[in-house]
Formats: structure tokens, C-alpha cells, sequence
């Protein structure tokens, strides 16, 4: 038996396949028709095979539980979420205006403050960032950008609009998982991709590799790139080794870096010392150079920030670009654009109520059963309160939490985010999703055509996050004019 659409309709969210009234959005069609032609018991065993595949290709992620390191299958659904890409390239024209403004912000943060001095930024959020580097002020990285890789998260609203929830400007990842789910759902249903028009994604690591080659210091063809992560027992270990291999750069921890008495960077091999001229870091600022940020920090390399602040070693993303990485400081995005570039935000922010302005404190305060909380520097989903479904108890406690330290905090409506059909216990029913699409700024831009889409796998839930109990499912721009080629 197939799926049944007109039972599946979903009539109280935006369904990104299916309209209010059972019937297939144009961009879904094809689509729709092929899993028309496959019955219910197809489907599963589809899922079924590509469960079994990711298992044999290791494709895992690590939760953090009780003090243990438990890795998990990354859990993955095999119904393609579809975009079209007119669409899509409104959102892909959004998300560039909005990092080059937010690297023009911490550029500024780092240099004038010209946006605290005309008034557009208070700089009492500044003073009291969790983020701001002190010790960066000054510095001109290459091209002037701070943020090289950013991932901004996306959801849409119950008319299907497009807003941005979050900017993710440290150690954003993801991107692997989104090459990943690609390589799965051509495994699974190969026969789409012969006659369907599907923007690629398996160029993102060339592209990587591109725009870190660009910051190396010496003028060369192939400079020495490497991925330097935490060690495996980080939770996007996976994605360290996945993108070290794909762009053929070496993937090192702390311990095999040394800043010589030149102020270079240098790689222990087998063969004797070789200098670095990119760092692709994975690790937070505060444990990347123990004489500068953290002293009991292992992870990091001595010396760093002054062969860096030299110019010495490209560093992406570079060291302080987490002050615009803060859930207040995303508030005031659409008056940066405004600010850097006099154009008005193509892409809309979430409303939000600042919690460290009295009249936006006492809103959230009143409305607690009906916002979403969250602190600023948080991520994963945690330390968020869901309003609409927390106890009195927990709201209770995060008034307290608001109270004491206003500035932490911000509240959100509860948007009521689109669903897509997700095999769940054998059937296709509705479930809630996001978007990470992941944008490169260095000489040039580049936007991942779609993202790794985040899809909460409990009925009913909005949390999407993989350590929370989410998934994840391949995402198609599909456009006419072009034939997919990874």
C-alpha cells in the first residue's frame, strides 16, 4: 500500500511537500510520484538499508551523558527535504548580505567601534560578552574577515517564510553530515538523480580548501592546510577527520604543532619539522594558546596568537569571531546591515526580547508560558526553556535565572516551524524541521546550495538537534536548468 497523502495532510503548519489540502507542491512532484509507486513496506525497508549503511560507514556522532562519551549512529531519514530554487536563491542572496555584515561588525569590534560610537551598538553588551577577545583588538586577519565559516540556522514560519534563528560563528558543524546524507539518499533512491535537476554539494571541500589556501602567508599553489581538532573524543570528530581527508590536509591535534622562534608554525612528522600555513581550528578560542587564553589548556599550541597576530599562520575562523556569535548580539543583525551596508535585511530575524532592557525583561517575564528562552552562548539546545510545554516549576526557576543576570538572556515566540514527511515507526507523518546552510567568506562568497537539514523525530517536538534526540534528512534545491554532478 502507498502513502496515503490526503491522510497525511498537516493543517495546522506550513508542509514544505504537501499542501493543506493533501495535494504535492509543484518542486515535489516528481518525487512524490516515485514514492507513490513504492508501497509502505518498500519505504521501510529503504530506511532499514540505510540504516544498515550508515553503520558500515561509520557515520557517528557523540553524545555527552552522565559523564560518558556515548557515540551514536547519526540518525537519518530517507524522504528528501525539497527547495525550489527560486526560493532558494532569495535565501542564498539573504544569507550573503548577512555574513559579510556580521564580519564587517567584528572587524569593527576589533578596530573603531565605530558601531558603539554612533550609537548603534551599546557597549555595555560588549563589556559584558562572553566572547570578546581583548587580546584580538587590533589585528587585521587576511581579506578582513574574522568569520570564515559560518552556520546560520534556518527555519520557516506557518506561511513558509524563511527566518533566521541563529548565526553560528566559532566551530560551526554540520557540513559533513550534509555531504553525507547526499551519499546516502543516492544509495537509496539513485533512479531520482537521473532525471532530476539537483543543485550539488560535494564540491563544499574544495571550496574549504580554496578559501583557506587563500590566507596562507606564503604565496603558493598548495600550501599546508590542516584540521586541528580536540582528539577523538570530541563530538564532531567524525566531521574533523571527514573534511581532513576530502580536502587531503592533515588532521592534527595540540600536541603536533609547535611555534618555532621565528613565530612560525611547524608540524612534527616522521621526516622533521614543516611549517603551517593554515589552521582550520576546531577547538574554542580559550584553549587554542595556553600563554595567552587558558594556561591549563593541552589542547592548544604555545605561541599561537603571536605567529597569527604576526601574520605568520592563517587561522580560520579566527580568534574572536565569537562576539558575534551570542544570541543578543544576533538581535541587532538587521540594524548592522543597516548600519555597514545601508540595505534593508533580505532575511528576517525571529522576533526577540532582549532580556537586559527593562520593558523586553518584564514582557518575557509575564509571557514566560508562551516564549522560548534561551542564554546566550549556549548551543545544542541546551539551557533553553520551551515555554508552552515546560512546568511552572522550570518557568519559575528561569525568572529567577532572567533576574539575576538579565543580559544572558533572550526570549522568542514559538514559531511554529515547518514539517516534512519523515518515515517514523514505519509510516510517513509530519515532522518538524530546520536548516543549516553553511556560507565561505574569504576573496569571495560561497553558500552551500541547501543544508543539513535538522528534523525533530519525536512527534510533536521542535527540537531538532541531533544530542537531543533529532535527526537529519539530504536537502534538494531543485532547479530545471541544471543536472546534479555530485
Amino acid at each position: 500500500m502507498a502513502v496515503d497523502w490526503q491522510a497525511y495532510r498537516n493543517q495546522d503548519f506550513y508542509d514544505e511537500l504537501v499542501d493543506s489540502r493533501g495535494r504535492i507542491r509543484a518542486p515535489a512532484r516528481e518525487l512524490m510520484t516515485y514514492l507513490d509507486s513504492l508501497s509502505t513496506e518498500e519505504i521501510r525497508e529503504r530506511q532499514r538499508a540505510a540504516d544498515l549503511a550508515i553503520l558500515e560507514m561509520g557515520i557517528t556522532f557523540t553524545v555527552y551523558s552522565e559523564g560518558e562519551n556515548i557515540d551514536r549512529s547519526w540518525p537519518y531519514d530517507i524522504i528528501p527535504r525539497i527547495i525550489d530554487a527560486a526560493t532558494w536563491n532569495e535565501v542564498d542572496a539573504g544569507l550573503r548580505q548577512r555574513v559579510k555584515a556580521l564580519n564587517l561588525f567584528i572587524a569593527d569590534i576589533y578596530g573603531e567601534q565605530a558601531v558603539i560610537g554612533d550609537g548603534v551598538f551599546p557597549r555595555a553588551l560588549l563589556d559584558n560578552s562572553a566572547n570578546f577577545r581583548p587580546e584580538c583588538v587590533g589585528i587585521k586577519p587576511p581579506q578582513g574577515v574574522w568569520a570564515h565559516i559560518c552556520g546560520s540556522d534556518l527555519i520557516r514560519d506557518h506561511q513558509g517564510r524563511f527566518m533566521v534563528l541563529e548565526d553560528n560563528l566559532r566551530v560551526p558543524s554540520g557540513v559533513s553530515y550534509m555531504m553525507e546524507n547526499r551519499v546516502l539518499t543516492k544509495r537509496v533512491f539513485g533512479e531520482l538523480f537521473e532525471n532530476t535537476s539537483i543543485q550539488p554539494v560535494g564540491n563544499y571541500p574544495t571550496r574549504l580548501f580554496d578559501m583557506l589556501a587563500a590566507l596562507s602567508p606564503r604565496p603558493m599553489d598548495y600550501p599546508e592546510v590542516v584540521v586541528l581538532t580536540p582528539g577523538i573524543y570530541n563530538s564532531a570528530y567524525f566531521e574533523h577527520s571527514f573534511l581532513a581527508q576530502h580536502m587531503g590536509a592533515e588532521l592534527v591535534e595540540g600536541k603536533d604543532l609547535v611555534v618555532g622562534g621565528d613565530d612560525c608554525v611547524y608540524m612534527r612528522t616522521i621526516d622533521g619539522p614543516r611549517r603551517v600555513d593554515v589552521i582550520y581550528r576546531r577547538i574554542d578560542d580559550l584553549f587554542l594558546d595556553p600563554e595567552v587564553f587558558r594556561k591549563d589548556s593541552v589542547l592548544g599550541v604555545p605561541g599561537l596568537m603571536r605567529a597569527w597576530s604576526k601574520g605568520n599562520v592563517g587561522l580560520a575562523n579566527a580568534p574572536g569571531a565569537g562576539v558575534a556569535d551570542d544570541k543578543v548580539v544576533y538581535a541587532f543583525v538587521p540594524d548592522f546591515i543597516r548600519y555597514y551596508l545601508g540595505e534593508e535585511p533580505i532575511l528576517p530575524n525571529v522576533p526577540t526580547y532582549r532580556c537586559y532592557l527593562d520593558d523586553e525583561r518584564d514582557y518575557v517575564l509575564e509571557h514566560l508560558d508562551e516564549l522560548v528562552v534561551k542564554p546566550a552562548n549556549e548551543s545544542g539546545g541546551y539551557g533553553m526553556l520551551i515555554g508552552p510545554s515546560a512546568t511552572k516549576k522550570d518557568r519559575n526557576a528561569f525568572a529567577r535565572l532572567i533576574r539575576k543576570d538579565p543580559r544572558n538572556y533572550i526570549g522568542q515566540p514559538l514559531v511554529r516551524l515547518s514539517t516534512v514527511p519523515t518515515v517514523t515507526d514505519g509510516q510517513v507523518e509530519p515532522r518538524h524541521v530546520d536548516l543549516r546552510p553553511f556560507i565561505l567568506q574569504g576573496d569571495d562568497m560561497y553558500v552551500t546550495p541547501g543544508g543539513l537539514t535538522r528534523v525533530a523525530l519525536r512527534r510533536g517536538s521542535t527540537v531538532v538537534n541531533s544530542s537531543q534526540g533529532g535527526g537529519s534528512k539530504d536537502t534538494w534545491i531543485v532547479d530545471d536548468s541544471r543536472k546534479d554532478t555530485s
